[in-house]
């Protein structure tokens, strides 16, 4: 048995965190990080910025929010590695963009000054900006992941091209992808692209461990944690907080 067998790496691949971390954004990789520990595996965690070597092996890609400056400033780089993403994207990598890297990810985002940002089109959708803000506790429902919480906070626009799947569904006009068809977030493949911050996955531990049981089945053939007694109560413990907390967004104002 290898020493990778016996450790049982996973690793993670945080895209660009010096430019595209805003609104706590960092939280998801925390998350990913803990529960990949609670589970018996051994997180590895590459943070990604403009002129990093790419890492040998990538199980997860996580990507974060950032504002159109930051959005420019990467773009160059983005494009450099576009091929590589999307080559991951279709080998089945679990990838999670939120906001700015969520309108990267997708074909072109026309900004309010009348810029185009081309995307590298992993996911079929595209933005234009606008004016208003779109800001304040969100809560939309998902078929896989039932209700998911978090904060948006972006005034561009986002739809999706024919075919291509939502994250979930909002109640409320004025929210979600473009505050008109009731779609929220982007689903292609293993690809999630949303517009939550908060950060999102501590509150929704069901997109924590969806990603992580695809990249885990992907590299050693199936999902099966190793974590012992006080890992298992630990991580009970952090799910029924994030049930907690979930409740109390689901009853704050926007």
């Amino acid at each position: 048995m290898t020493s990778d067998e016996l450790s049982r790496p996973i690793d993670v691949v945080s895209l660009y965190p010096n430019d595209m971390n805003i609104y706590g954004d960092w939280g998801n990789v925390l998350t990913i990080e803990r529960r990949l520990t609670l589970y018996g595996f051994q997180p590895r965690v590459h943070a990604y910025n403009q002129g990093d070597a790419w890492p040998e092996h990538v199980d997860i890609i996580l990507g974060g929010g950032g504002q159109d400056t930051g959005q420019e400033k990467i773009s160059d780089d983005l494009f450099k590695r576009a091929d590589t993403l999307r080559g991951l994207a279709s080998q089945g990598v679990p990838m999670l963009m939120i906001c700015g890297l969520y309108q990267l990810f997708g074909d072109y985002f026309d900004t309010v000054d009348g810029n185009r940002l081309p995307g590298i089109g992993i996911l079929g959708v595209y933005t234009e900006g606008q004016e208003h803000r779109m800001i304040g506790n969100l809560t939309e429902s998902s078929d896989q992941f039932g209700s998911i919480v978090g904060y948006e906070n972006h005034s561009g626009q986002t739809f999706l091209r024919d075919g291509v799947q939502a994250l979930g569904t909002v109640e409320h006009e004025g929210t979600g992808n473009n505050g008109v068809d009731h779609t929220e977030g982007a689903r292609v493949g293993n690809v999630i692209g949303t517009y939550m911050h908060g950060s999102l996955l501590p509150k929704n531990p069901k997109i924590s461990d969806f990603l992580i049981r695809t990249a885990v089945t992907s590299r050693y053939g199936e999902f099966k944690p190793t974590g012992n007694a006080e890992q298992r109560a630990q991580l009970e413990h952090i799910d029924a907080i994030a049930t907690k907390a979930a409740k109390v967004v689901m009853t704050r104002p926007r």
